[in-house]
């Protein structure tokens, strides 16, 4: 959606998600205990929801779950990467499994290297309620997966769903733990399907999609610190920190970090993720999520070829899940890495953010 904000916005509402991160220097894994179905929250705090130190690293699938109507001659356009934000289209679901039982679906791929075994996986899914149609906050809690080659699983989300109402959106983040159904059924195309999501057209716009985080151990790979975060922040709100203690980074150190933001618009600076340790810090960037502007509506990751994505849009309108390269390496040593997400728009959220930093430089 295309903000007005402009000029009138002022530095004390750029909005900002700090994690500080002392990393745990423990060996297994500490994922949090599901809890059963809660209330929704209006904003949740980031947390850690999972951390390891292992031979090994972390994955994404992720997609979208809306875009613009092909009716309109410079859709296909913004598809395929042109410059457009949702705000400016009328908005409908992405729908690929042909089952008349749903009305959005789209798929994404697991990429494990070979001799992987996943340790943790969970999935997070998003969008805005509110558009040209009003979406039952009922559903936030609940889609539908299936595995490569597999049928359709309720999945109901087992953590406080984030649910937040503004004058522009309605927007909301549920999430849910499927180690077992992605350790058992390995890689390959995940569909996800029925993500509460709006159609239609608005000043807001519509926007929505799905991730799926994948932590995996292989010998073969080297000594990493993985960890795992989620919460549902809009980026207006200020800052927001979380100190976990554990173990030094050497300076030099590679890794990747990752993220998830809702309602992103290509073209509309101020956006930024920066790493930091010790007094060096890092701004993370990409061939597709520039400096200035990575809440672009992409889902990118860095170097080898992208996992599989149907469809595969280049610009998702609205919806970030992105991976970015820790490149040359930590700036300095030191016993935290800080990551820091900020955005200058006016209405952003920060769903997830990710990492994979070697223990070894």
């Amino acid at each position: 959606m295309r903000h007005s904000l402009g000029r009138r916005l002022r530095r004390a509402t750029v909005g900002v998600l700090a994690l500080t991160t002392l990393w745990a220097a423990a060996g297994s894994p500490a994922a949090s205990t599901a809890a059963p179905p809660t209330p929704e929250a209006a904003g949740l705090a980031f947390a850690q929801r999972y951390t390891v130190l292992q031979h090994g690293g972390i994955v994404r699938a992720a997609n979208t779950a809306i875009t613009c109507r092909a009716t309109r001659t410079s859709c296909p356009g913004v598809q395929s990467g042109g410059a457009g934000v949702n705000g400016d289209f009328d908005m409908f679901y992405v729908d690929v499994d042909r089952d008349p039982n749903t009305y959005n679906s789209s798929r994404a791929e697991v990429r494990l290297p070979a001799g992987s075994r996943v340790t943790y996986a969970r999935l997070y899914w998003g969008g805005n309620l509110r558009v040209g149609e009003q979406k039952p906050l009922d559903d936030n809690g609940r889609v539908l997966i299936a595995e490569p080659g597999g049928a359709y699983k309720e999945l109901l989300a087992d953590t406080v769903v984030g649910h937040r109402v503004t004058d522009s959106a309605d927007a909301f983040q549920a999430s849910a733990d499927v180690t077992a159904l992605v350790r058992d059924s390995g890689p390959g195309l995940y569909t996800v399907a029925q993500v509460n999501v709006a159609m239609g057209r608005s000043a807001a716009g519509a926007w929505g999609g799905w991730t799926l985080v994948v932590a995996y151990e292989n010998p073969a790979e080297p000594l990493r610190h993985l960890a795992l975060w989620d919460g549902f922040a809009p980026l207006r709100s200020g800052a927001a920190e979380l100190r976990l203690r554990g173990a030094r980074f050497p300076a030099g150190a590679g890794g990747r970090v990752g993220m998830v933001a809702y309602d992103g618009d290509r073209g509309t600076t101020g956006d930024s993720l920066t790493v930091t340790t010790g007094s060096g810090s890092r701004p993370l960037t990409g061939p597709a999520n520039p400096a200035g502007d990575i809440l672009n509506s992409t889902i990118t990751g860095p170097g080898e070829a992208s996992p599989t994505r149907v469809p595969a849009y280049a610009n998702t309108l609205g919806y970030d899940s992105d991976v970015f390269d820790i490149g040359g390496g930590l700036p300095k040593s030191g016993d935290e890495a800080v990551l820091q997400l900020a955005s200058g728009r006016g209405a952003a959220w920060a769903g997830v953010l990710f990492a994979a930093v070697d223990a070894r430089p």
